[in-house]
C-alpha cells in the first residue's frame, strides 16, 4: 500500500475514534409529562418540571423540535441533551428512540426522568433496570426500546390518595405544604443528573438514592 493511501485510512481511523469518544460523552435526558397548561404543576409532570428547573438555574432555552422541546447543556466536557417529549406520557417512547437515533447516543447514556408513587414524596431513586411498574411512560419506553434495561430516575410522589383515586392524584397538582419542600428537592436533582455523566451511574446511585 503506498505512503499516501496509508496515510489516508490512519486519519480515517483516528476520526472514527474522535467520533467514538464524542458520541459517549454526550447524554440524553429525558423528563416525561405531557404537554400542555393544565398539566404543568401536576405530579405526573415532574419530568418537565425537572429539566424546567435545570434550564431555569443554567439558562437554557428549550426549542420545538421534532416529536418534543430540546435544549443542550455543556458540562466538564460532557454535552446533556435534554427531551420534554411532546407525544403525551403514553407514548414517550417514540420521541426517545428518535432522538438516541438521531444524535447517535448509546444507551447506557439514556436517563428517564419519572414520577413514582412507590416512594415518598420527593426522595430520588437512580436505577440502570427494571420494570415499567404500571407507567405508561416506561411502559412504551421499554416496548420501543425493546429492553428494561435503561436507565430511569425515579422522583417519589407518595401514594396518599384514596381507593380508586390513584388518576386523580397523579394528575393533580402538589399541594402547599409538597410545593414549599420541592425547590431543594429539585436542586437535588439537578445534581444527580450533573453527577450522572461525571461520575457514571453506579457513583450516582450511591451518592443519591435515598437522599
Amino acid at each position: 500500500m503506498c505512503t499516501f493511501l496509508k496515510h489516508f485510512f490512519k486519519q480515517k481511523e483516528t476520526l472514527h475514534k474522535i467520533e467514538e469518544i464524542d458520541t459517549m460523552k454526550k447524554y440524553l435526558i429525558v423528563g416525561l409529562g405531557n404537554i400542555g397548561d393544565k398539566y404543568t404543576n401536576t405530579r405526573h409532570n415532574i419530568g418537565f418540571k425537572i429539566l424546567d428547573h435545570f434550564a431555569k438555574k443554567e439558562d437554557l432555552t428549550f426549542e420545538t423540535q421534532k416529536l418534543g422541546e430540546i435544549t443542550s447543556y455543556r458540562f466538564k466536557g460532557r454535552t446533556f441533551i435534554f427531551l420534554k417529549p411532546s407525544t403525551y406520557m403514553n407514548l414517550s417512547g417514540k420521541a426517545i428512540l428518535y432522538w438516541l437515533t438521531k444524535e447517535k447516543i448509546p444507551l447506557e447514556n439514556l436517563l428517564v426522568i419519572t414520577d413514582d408513587l412507590n416512594l415518598p414524596f420527593g426522595s430520588i431513586r437512580l436505577k440502570t433496570k427494571g420494570s415499567d411498574g404500571g407507567h405508561n411512560g416506561l411502559k412504551d419506553t421499554q416496548e420501543k426500546l425493546n429492553t428494561t434495561k435503561y436507565n430511569r430516575f425515579r422522583f417519589g410522589i407518595s401514594d396518599a390518595f384514596s381507593k380508586g383515586s390513584q388518576v386523580d392524584y397523579v394528575l393533580g397538582e402538589w399541594t402547599e405544604e409538597e410545593n414549599a419542600k420541592l425547590p431543594e428537592r429539585l436542586d437535588k436533582a439537578t445534581e444527580l443528573i450533573k453527577s450522572f455523566g461525571t461520575a457514571g451511574v453506579n457513583n450516582t446511585m450511591n451518592t443519591f438514592n435515598g437522599k
